[in-house]
Formats: C-alpha cells, structure tokens, sequence
C-alpha cells in the first residue's frame, strides 16, 4: 500500500478542495511511493513553496511512510489501521469486522490509499470507514476501477460509490475521478450513473483508477436501506408504475421512437431494449467517452463556494 505520484496529486488536490486532514486515519499504513524530485514537481504544481530540508523532512521521516506528508498537509495526528503489526500500524483491527465503538467520529478524514479491495467484506469495511468520520469528515479512496484482475478480492465501479456516498446514509459526493496508471495521467471527472439514467462504462488497456472525495454531512444508520444499482431502481420503477422516472435527459428522437414504441410492442420486447437502452448497449464504445468521462485540471479546480 502506498502513495505514487498520483497518488501525492490526491492529496493535494483534496487539500485544495478544502479537505481537513488535522485528524487522520489510514487504511493500512500508507508509503511513499515517489522520488524527492516527483515530489518537488507535484508540490509546486499545486503552488506551494517549500526548501528542500522540507522534501528531506517528508522522504526520510517515519522511514518513508506518508505521515510526514500527511503533516505537512496539516495533520496534527495521524493514526492507521491494519489487521497486521508488519507495517506498525497504530491500530491492529481487522476491517472484515465492525469497529469497537471508541473508533467511531473521530477523525476528520479517512483515508483508503489502495486497501478495500483486499478486505472481503467490503460493506462492513466501508461501513467502518463512514462511521469513523466526525460530521464535517472527508472520506478520500484511491481505488481499482479497469484492468487490476489478480490484484485483490474487486475492482470497482463508480456506481459503487455514488450509491454509497449518500444523504440516506449521511453523506454527499464532492468529487468521482478517473485516472490510468501513469505519470502525467489526464484526469476526468465521473458522471452520476443516476442522473444519466444509464450505466458509466469503460472498455481500455491500461490500468484505470478511481479517487473518491465524500463529505460525512450527518450521522445516519448506514445501510438501513441497501444500495441497488441506479438503471434497475429506474426500471422497476417504470414497472410498478407506468412511468419513466425522468425522460428529459433522454434525446428527442430516442424519446420519439420510445412513446411509439410502448404503444406497439409486447412488454417483455419492451423491457429488454429498455434494459439495452439504459445500459448503453452499443450505443458507447471506447475509453474516456465524453457521455460519461470530462477532463479536468485538477491543479485549478476549486470547490464551489458554499452556501451561508
């Protein structure tokens, strides 16, 4: 587990976007995975001004582990956890268990660097990443979407993660990113799956990551109403009811040929082009379609101001 050139870009970025790491907790002790001069570069593409003892402070600290960094990002103290001691972890806890109540709403960000995908029971391990969070709490993940087969137990989908991050469970979604693993990687913004009213898919070669910033906003009963996935609610939705939950995100002509359509075709027919419809079926192809992927330079975006 560890923190790679773009891994150090997700710190910063989230710092830019307001992120309080003054409490931090880890999931599994993060490295550094970054020469000093990687470092030097993503720090000043960010803005700041530093001396090198600071980069010598950070690389050597901790024996190349991320809390120097995390510090200089203003952490005042930073703990992780692991069901292991081999890493000196501060916490051993197992994340395929609940937390120990002590644990819970005391930090200001959770950070996941690369670790729930190697935990089995991953609604249990997310669950305590939420829970562990004080109100106002940023939950940060760098996470396997594309391409990482044999690398853990899963690799995610954004769906996953705007069906979690929610106000039923006490939360809201501040950013969904996309990466490939590389240097100098363009990034691209993730689109709702639920307010396309359609699948967010991804055919590429290269290894993709998601990064997720979620904001705690309440304390909620995580889970009381388990997630499904947003194309089905919209169909059985349509189902029960007779209804489309919302066609006017749909184009003009689809929406035409679906009205005539209805009127003609047997339901079981209808239910699978409707299926092949949301899904996006033939409809997208290609890496970074724009339908569901918009570049972003994360070194100037900025979060909106909020309300008073």
């Amino acid at each position: 587990m560890g923190l790679d050139t773009n891994g150090i870009r997700f710190l910063l970025y989230s710092k830019q976007l307001g992120v309080d790491f003054s409490r931090t907790a880890m999931i599994g002790r993060q490295s550094l995975h970054v020469n000093k001069h990687d470092l030097a570069r993503e720090l000043a593409s960010f803005g700041y001004r530093f001396e090198a003892r600071e980069l010598d402070s950070i690389m050597v600290e901790n024996d190349g582990y991320a809390e120097p960094l995390l510090r200089y990002l203003g952490a005042t103290e930073v703990h992780s956890f692991d069901c292991s001691q081999y890493e000196g972890a501060t916490h051993q806890h197992d994340m395929n268990q609940p937390l120990p109540g002590k644990c819970k709403e005391q930090y200001t960000t959770v950070l996941d660097g690369g670790s729930l995908e190697h935990i089995f029971n991953f609604p249990v391990a997310i669950k305590n990443c939420m829970e562990m969070l004080k109100i106002g709490g940023y939950y940060l993940a760098i996470t396997p979407a594309n391409n990482f087969v044999g690398h853990g137990f899963y690799q995610f989908s954004p769906e996953l993660y705007f069906s979690v991050f929610t106000p039923a469970n006490g939360f809201k979604i501040i950013r969904v990113l996309a990466f490939e693993n590389m240097k100098q990687a363009k990034w691209y913004s993730v689109k709702n799956p639920l307010a396309l009213k359609r699948r967010v898919t991804l055919t590429n070669s290269v290894p993709v990551y998601l990064v997720i910033i979620a904001r705690k906003l309440a304390c909620k009963q995580i889970f009381e109403t388990i997630p499904q996935q947003s194309d089905y609610l919209s169909l059985w939705h349509e189902e029960e009811t007779g209804l489309d939950c919302d066609e006017s995100n749909r184009p003009q002509t689809t929406l035409k040929y679906l009205h005539s359509a209805k009127r003609v075709i047997p339901k079981p027919i209808k239910r699978m082009l409707c299926c092949m419809l949301l899904r996006g079926c033939a409809l997208v192809s290609g890496s970074f379609h724009p339908a569901f992927f918009l570049p972003i330079d994360i070194t100037k975006d900025r979060e909106p101001p909020r309300k008073q």
